[in-house]
């Protein structure tokens, strides 16, 4: 049966978030909804929606997966705890164990496949459920692998919910200084239970500060990019974590990121924080992310004049 859409998104217990630049984000920011407590007109306690029970659900899952497995090894890790999956790209029993750990979770919630990044490692064939099935999920047990390796902190547990290709719900749960990004298709996004809408940013190209993650581009277009840098204000390598530059790109320390390499367990999460928050998503020809397309090129800007400034001074074509 067909998973009922997402319909509210709960508040999730604060954090401790570092300072943010707030020139171009909203002050009224408000309050996520809360729960209803009073008698309904039948008598009966009202009880949270299905949705609401579902947000603040995964986020626990989250979170404990994270507290397993994740962050008691966190600058801890032994000899043999890190390996290689594929040429360039490791991994560690924290990632295994954190993503086993989630994906019965997640299943039981909504049955569904759970596509996650390692096991679709093992078994590639697990993507053809983004675009095949009615419901799935996608999970990034540890986003910022080499970070965590390193000692560094930016890192974080994603996931999202995704319906007939598209994503509908998602989240990020930062253990290190607390945060919780949560989203909802049509429902807004929210950070630590309250609202955050992104202003737009300016059209000017020296006005605006952006990440480029260059790693996976081919020469000619890591070339255009390293020329195009001084027309901005800032133009900064990516974290190697996406659960840190959605995350600044919503709160208004950036204003525009482009990927190339778009897996579905990075972007997901991120691509819809940012359009419930008010940013433009697309691939560099101007159509829509979705998570099933694993074609090259993402452009996340605050805003459709953003995107229109920054795409031709950065990607060829």
């Amino acid at each position: 049966m067909p998973t009922p859409p997402v319909r509210h998104v709960a508040r999730v217990p604060p954090g401790l978030g570092r300072p943010r630049r707030p020139a171009r984000t909203k002050a009224a920011d408000r309050p996520g909804p809360k729960r209803p407590t009073g008698p309904d007109q039948s008598g009966r306690a009202a009880s949270a929606s299905v949705a609401t029970v579902l947000i603040d659900a995964v986020t626990d899952i989250l979170r404990e997966a994270a507290e397993v497995a994740i962050v008691p090894r966190f600058r801890a890790l032994a000899a043999g705890d890190v390996s290689e999956k594929s040429p360039g790209e490791v991994v560690t029993v924290a990632d295994q164990e954190a993503e086993e750990l989630i994906t019965p979770r997640l299943r039981a919630l909504v049955n569904a496949p759970v596509v996650g990044e390692e096991a679709t490692a093992a078994h590639p064939g697990l993507l053809s459920a983004l675009d095949g099935a009615d419901a799935a999920w996608v999970v990034d047990p540890l986003d910022g692998t080499a970070n965590y390796i390193a000692g560094q902190p930016q890192w974080a547990v994603m996931a999202a919910l995704i319906q007939r290709g598209a994503t509908v719900a998602a989240w990020i749960v930062r253990p290190v200084d607390g945060s919780v990004y949560v989203a909802e298709s049509g429902a807004g996004s929210w950070r630590n239970g309250v609202r955050i809408r992104r202003e737009p940013a300016p059209a000017q190209a020296a006005e605006l500060r952006g990440a480029a993650h260059t790693r996976f581009l081919d020469p000619a277009s890591r070339a255009r990019a390293k020329a195009a840098a001084p027309m901005f204000a800032e133009l900064r390598a990516g974290s190697s974590c996406a659960g840190y530059s959605y995350p600044d790109l919503v709160d208004g320390e950036l204003d525009f990121l482009l990927f190339w390499r778009t897996l579905p367990w990075d972007h997901a999460p991120g691509t819809l924080l940012a359009t419930e928050a008010g940013c433009t998503a697309r691939r560099p020809d101007g159509t829509a992310y979705r998570p099933a397309d694993q074609g090259p090129g993402l452009l996340v800007a605050a805003g459709d004049r953003c995107w229109d400034t920054v795409r031709p001074l950065l990607l060829l074509g």
